[in-house]
């Protein structure tokens, strides 16, 4: 009686131990975002299919940038991709495991999967653009898909923000 007792405590600190291992967000939060978002993206047709869920993975890497290009670059979801473990993360898909567990296995192929960061946000209601380097002013720019033609010192790139302003910030009331 007493070593099934024992047992049972076991399992069950190895149940506990379990969960509190599992990845959380903030630790592969790349890879968690875009592995969910993908998987919300398939229709239930090609959710049961890992070959067709790859074959969809590989057209929505080409819309991708910044991090999730690169993600998608480390899974082998691009052309110029050097390695290919996308069966890694498409048949767990297929299965319909979370993302969280999706990202773990493939950290356990490839750790620098989670080495991916997402870059802070600048508030652009509350930061001074002047207080800004050239870089973030042109990764402003960069991340809303525009460019600034002609310019050449940080007052063009501050003025040019400020003239696309309204169209991409969001007011906070």
């Amino acid at each position: 009686m007493k070593t099934s007792h024992l047992v049972l405590v076991v399992c069950f600190l190895a149940g506990v131990a379990q969960t509190t291992l599992a990845l959380k967000e903030e630790d592969c939060e790349v890879c968690i975002k875009t592995v969910r978002r993908f998987a919300a993206s398939l229709d239930d047709a090609t959710k049961g299919d890992y070959k067709q869920i790859e074959t969809e993975f590989k057209k929505f890497c080409k819309t991708q940038k910044n991090k999730e290009h690169r993600f998608c670059y480390y899974l082998g979801g691009l052309e110029e991709s050097a390695t290919g473990i996308l069966n890694e993360m498409s048949k767990p898909l297929s299965w319909s495991m979370p993302a969280e567990k999706v990202c773990e296995k493939l950290k356990k192929k490839d750790a620098q999967i989670c080495d991916l960061r997402y870059e802070k946000q600048i508030d652009l209601n509350s930061v001074d653009l002047k207080k800004l380097k050239v870089r973030d002013l042109k990764k402003i720019l960069n991340d809303w898909d525009e460019s600034c033609d002609g310019c050449l010192e940080k007052s063009d790139f501050i003025k040019r923000i400020e003239e696309l302003k309204p169209k991409y910030a969001r007011s906070e009331l």
